[in-house]
């Protein structure tokens, strides 16, 4: 198979992308042309903060064509269509090796481990010798296969969120997983023991992920929309968000946390502390219990 490359501006990117779609090539994906060079820049933000144009100042479109498609026809209707101004030099047409991606993808993705207690496990490996070992170790073992959406415990925040679990919470236990995703947190704590889990998230696909997963993992964790969140408390609540979100769900996070309880929250850069206890200020008292990479996990102990 082949693909073409297109050098295309900021503002031309996105509608390029949808142009090729219907053109009848296979897939888009749109790349920064400067990246590994001082003219690289990131591309993200928080809700309500997203660039206006999702692309780079310099992109690469690239484009996977169909075994009939010529590149020089594809080139030639743009053109026609003035779309776009192609100098021959803005464009070109590379092989794709005949490989077999599954299992070339899945060699890339092997178990995690999250500390002392806790292993990810991609079901490609579900019956590795490092599974059974980890089993004879009494380790946390949580099956979910990178490449899902809603996450899948290999960024910092998510391994934070772990790690405290796997540290304090007690047998019995109940927990809430505010945001849950693909209830990565509220599967291991039911592995860990809680007596009651509930999963939380605004998108209706994360909670039919998380119960899929639970599924998986033979865990019972009730994973639902907010509105149908029953009135009460927990010894644990998490919710491994992002900032904005998390000081909006201040009043209600904190009012969801038993006496004695504990709020963790995670999500949040660490130059974002400050302002996340400010938030949180009128109802508890957060406190950093772990960074990783720039991000920080914030505890606070409901004593009252």
């Amino acid at each position: 198979m082949r693909e073409i490359v297109f050098l295309c501006a900021e503002q031309q990117a996105e509608h390029l992308s949808d142009v090729l779609l219907d053109l009848g090539v296979l897939s888009v994906s749109v790349e920064d042309a400067n990246e590994n060079t001082e003219q690289e820049r990131p591309l993200y933000g928080e809700p309500g903060l997203e660039p206006e144009v999702l692309a780079w100042d310099r992109n690469r479109v690239v484009a996977l064509l169909p075994e009939q498609m010529q590149p020089e026809q594809l080139v030639q209707d743009l053109r026609d269509q003035q779309l776009i101004t192609l100098e021959d030099t803005d464009w070109s047409v590379r092989e794709v090796p005949d490989n077999d991606w599954v299992r070339l993808t899945q060699s890339q993705f092997g178990p995690i481990e999250v500390g002392h207690k806790v292993l990810i496990v991609p079901s490609w490996h579900a019956e590795d010798d490092i599974i059974h070992q980890a089993h004879d170790q009494n380790k946390v073992c949580i099956q979910l296969d990178p490449g899902l959406a809603f996450g899948t415990g290999s960024h910092p925040t998510t391994h934070l969120c772990l790690e405290w679990l796997a540290d304090h919470l007690q047998a019995g236990q109940t927990v809430l997983d505010y945001g849950c995703g693909s209830g990565i947190l509220a599967i291991a704590a039911q592995k860990l023991g809680s007596a009651r889990t509930d999963a939380v998230d605004v998108d209706e696909q994360a909670v039919l992920s998380t119960r899929s997963n639970a599924t998986n993992n033979q865990v019972s964790v009730n994973a639902l929309l907010p509105n149908q969140l029953s009135e009460g408390q927990y010894d644990v609540v998490v919710a491994n968000i992002l900032s904005n979100p998390l000081k909006m769900l201040a009043p209600m996070l904190a009012a969801r946390v038993k006496s004695g309880g504990y709020l963790v929250l995670a999500g949040i850069f660490e130059w974002q502390i400050d302002e996340m206890r400010d938030a949180y200020s009128d109802y508890l008292s957060l406190q950093p219990w772990r960074d990783r990479e720039g991000w920080v996990c914030l505890v606070a102990h409901k004593t009252n």
